[in-house]
């Protein structure tokens, strides 16, 4: 059992570490977009994306129940003054009458008389019982409240005409009651023209036992919150619900003035109808922004105010008849949960999809991206066709979010795989093995390539000289400084061999300019061995010397070797002519091929010397070209050296012999070194020696320095290459690979007396 429990708990933690990325993410995603929306950032983005809702949904059919009389220009014009006179109002509310209305409003603010008529407006008040008249309550610093028809105040049958304006400048929300200055509740101009309305019906408004909330027959209105749907910290005072408005403007029934006073529609036209009255004109500035006002297209268009009141008592009755929904919200827990759900969605399918594909960001993971989005806003929109405003914007944060978090953290994951395989391989290759479908196939292509081989002089000698630590020091001192200059040049580093470096100008990728890059970057490298040299210096060691040789040619390229083990290289004849090559460099030397000539072209190059090799495994000699810099674009140019050779007082006998790639002859010649530079020397051979022996021009020496009074005495291994040989006086001239410290400070108090002179 123990096992068994043992199994599920390893299990469990397998499936925990698997997943790591979602169940970090999504809690600190979904914490996030929680506090970024309390911040209210985010509540203009959502109110545009409800008020887009609102006015692309199904429209309801027109209700037939509320219709406006619109007073506007025309009808000022005919009556001829711009504030109408009671005497009008009186006239149209006794024709309103006989037309038997449940109700009529009156959306004119009438505190003071306008004669003439005032009597007989004030007689027609007294005798209106489901006439309703509006007053301004709320005062602020830019309006001042509006007092209401006195007639109509002491009868009661006056209402709250206020409206609630967001910080956008839209109407989404209207008001049940509220409270004055004085503390007296002041119902709305709507509540009261909806309750007169469905006092036929015999229904009528109660407050719920036990809450703050108000019913009309079954229908509970739940007041609004300072934090509902896409509000945060709104101020929700007095008694508030959100509008779920029926139409955009125009969609009431709306009569002119003039028409109802000339008779021109039906005696029955107002039957239990509720009529506003109430100025459309743009000139009354009764206007409003609400939902239906936005347009990406069109400039907003404002709503009338008596419009925006047709719409909230239409609300209010079709509520109460379960015609239509009232707009319902989410408690902040639920609105949370959502923001959660999404935030998980977006991490679970990105991180799900590192694993299907070898390219991540690939066209099919932001198509999931893009159905996922397509779903938020579908569930979202149809969930306010069915009354439920949905927070969108937070929980596409939260989506978003964390798809990116998910991407940036796969990004940075793949980064330290690039990294740690960068180490071992540069960077073009591992794209090619990462993300190229024939990246990781066995097997390599032909194609023309330019091949970089370098190494320190004298290094093999100097390193027996020194303790390991000190090897690997100065091993990295140069390989971080000249590692990233091939790196800045596009070289891939395909081999680091001890103190040699094989570099490939044009895998896995060929470019036009690759002979010229690598040509640069030799000159760049050679350059910075000064930098290098310093701070060898400061450990107290002997400066180093590069040589580098540069072939371009076709080689095959590609993934050697097998499943077990696979290396990316390149082989073939021209990869070796390139190490060849390079053993004929000496010391800050840079030698190339004819055909890396030929693939940069002459004109670019500073060419200072040209030699004749015949290197092994070649049957006929071939010409190498020594190069002193590049022009173009790069204008890298080597410092020219002037050699001063000194002929010494005294010749200095030696010994030396041969080396042949590694291995040094057992063959021990005389001779003596009769002249000398800072980094060369001239030898004569021993007069007696044979023809046969004559060294050949570039090979390789290894000598030690005899006393002329004890010759039994020898100096520490001298290292050089033979670059000169004259057979008619048997002298030969080398210039030095490798001197020891000790050599190194004989030779030079030479060279300094030789100088004087």
């Amino acid at each position: 059992m123990k096992s068994r429990y043992d199994f599920l708990g390893a299990r469990l933690k397998l499936f925990i570490w698997q997943w790591r990325g979602v169940w970090i993410t999504t809690p600190c995603i979904t914490a996030f977009v929680i506090l970024l929306r309390l911040t209210g950032i985010l509540q203009l983005w959502e109110w545009s994306t409800y008020d887009f809702y609102i006015r692309n949904r199904p429209l309801p059919t027109q209700d037939r129940r509320i219709a406006i009389i619109g007073i506007d220009e025309a009808d000022i014009h005919r009556i001829g003054q711009p504030i109408l006179p009671d005497a009008t109002y009186a006239k149209l509310l006794e024709k309103l009458k006989a037309m038997e209305p449940r109700a009529i409003g009156l959306d004119i603010y009438r505190d003071l008389p306008v004669p003439p008529g005032h009597q007989e407006l004030v007689r027609v008040f007294q005798n209106t019982p489901n006439l309703v008249g509006i007053q301004k309550v709320v005062e602020d610093d830019k309006q001042e409240g509006v007092a209401p028809p006195p007639a109509l105040k002491e009868k009661g049958q006056v209402g709250a005409n206020d409206m609630i304006v967001d910080a956008d400048g839209r109407v989404r929300r209207g008001l049940f009651f509220l409270d004055n200055q004085d503390g007296e509740r002041i119902h709305s101009f709507a509540i009261h023209l909806a309750l007169h309305y469905l006092k036929k019906e015999n229904i009528k408004a109660e407050k719920v036992e036990g809450t703050n909330n108000w019913r009309i027959g079954n229908q509970i209105f739940i007041p609004f919150e300072e934090n509902d749907g896409g509000y945060v910290k709104t101020d929700a005072g007095g008694y508030q619900l959100l509008i779920n408005y029926r139409g955009p403007n125009g969609y009431f029934e709306i009569v002119s003035l003039t028409d109802i006073l000339e008779d021109q529609v039906p005696p029955d036209w107002g039957r239990d109808r509720i009529i506003l009255i109430g100025k459309v004109g743009e000139s009354f500035n009764d206007l409003f922004y609400t939902p239906y006002s936005s347009s990406w297209l069109n400039l907003p268009q404002p709503m009338t105010g008596v419009e925006v009141q047709a719409n909230f008592i239409s609300q209010i009755i079709s509520a109460t008849l379960n015609e239509r929904s009232l707009i319902g919200t989410w408690s902040e827990p639920q609105e949370w949960l959502w923001i959660f759900i999404w935030s998980g969605v977006g991490a679970t399918v990105t991180w799900n999809w590192r694993n299907q594909t070898k390219q991540f960001l690939s066209l099919a993971l932001f198509k999931y991206l893009g159905l996922e989005i397509f779903i938020l806003f579908g569930s979202t929109y149809i969930g306010l066709i069915y009354g439920w405003w949905i927070p969108v914007i937070p929980p596409l944060l939260a989506l978003v979010g964390a798809c990116f978090v998910i991407t940036g953290y796969v990004a940075g994951t793949a980064s330290g795989i690039r990294k740690t395989f960068g180490r071992y391989l540069s960077q073009e290759i591992v794209s090619n093995l990462l993300e190229s479908k024939e990246g990781l196939k066995i097997g390599g292509k032909r194609q023309t390539i330019t091949v970089l081989a370098s190494d320190l002089r004298g290094f093999t000698a100097l390193s027996e000289q020194l303790s390991s630590e000190d090897v690997v020091e100065i091993i990295n001192i140069y390989l971080q400084d000249i590692l990233k200059i091939i790196t800045y040049y596009g070289g891939n580093i395909d081999k680091l061999l001890g103190d040699g470096i094989m570099v490939l100008f044009g895998a896995p990728i060929v470019r036009e300019d690759d002979a010229e890059r690598a040509v640069a970057c030799a000159l760049a490298m050679q350059l910075e061995m000064e930098s290098i040299n310093k701070k060898i210096k400061v450990l107290g060691l002997p400066a180093l010397e590069m040589g580098i040789g540069i072939n371009t040619g076709d080689a095959v390229v590609g993934n050697i070797g097998s499943e077990e083990h696979t290396e990316y290289t390149a082989i073939g004849w021209e990869v070796n002519l390139a190490f060849r090559i390079e053993t004929y460099a000496i010391g800050n030397q840079i030698l190339i091929s004819n055909s890396t000539k030929e693939a940069i072209g002459i004109s670019k190059l500073r060419i200072d010397s040209t030699k004749e090799i015949k290197p092994k495994g070649m049957s006929n000699p071939i010409n190498i070209y020594e190069v002193g810099g590049i022009g173009g674009k790069y204008n890298l140019f080597l410092p020219r050296e002037e050699e001063i050779l000194l002929l010494l007082e005294k010749p200095i006998p030696i010994f030396y012999l041969i080396v042949e790639g590694k291995q040094i002859s057992n063959t021990v010649f005389k001779g003596n070194l009769i002249k000398l530079s800072q980094r060369g020397a001239e030898i004569e051979m021993n007069k007696l020696a044979s023809t046969d022996s004559i060294p050949l021009p570039y090979s390789n020496l290894q000598l030690n320095l005899l006393k002329p009074d004890n010759q039994s005495f020898m100096s520490e291994h001298i290292y050089g290459k033979i670059l000169k040989v004259e057979e008619a006086s048997k002298t030969f001239y080398i210039r030095f690979t490798f001197k020891p410290q000790s050599v190194i400070q004989q030779l030079d108090s030479l060279y300094q007396s030789s100088l004087k002179k």
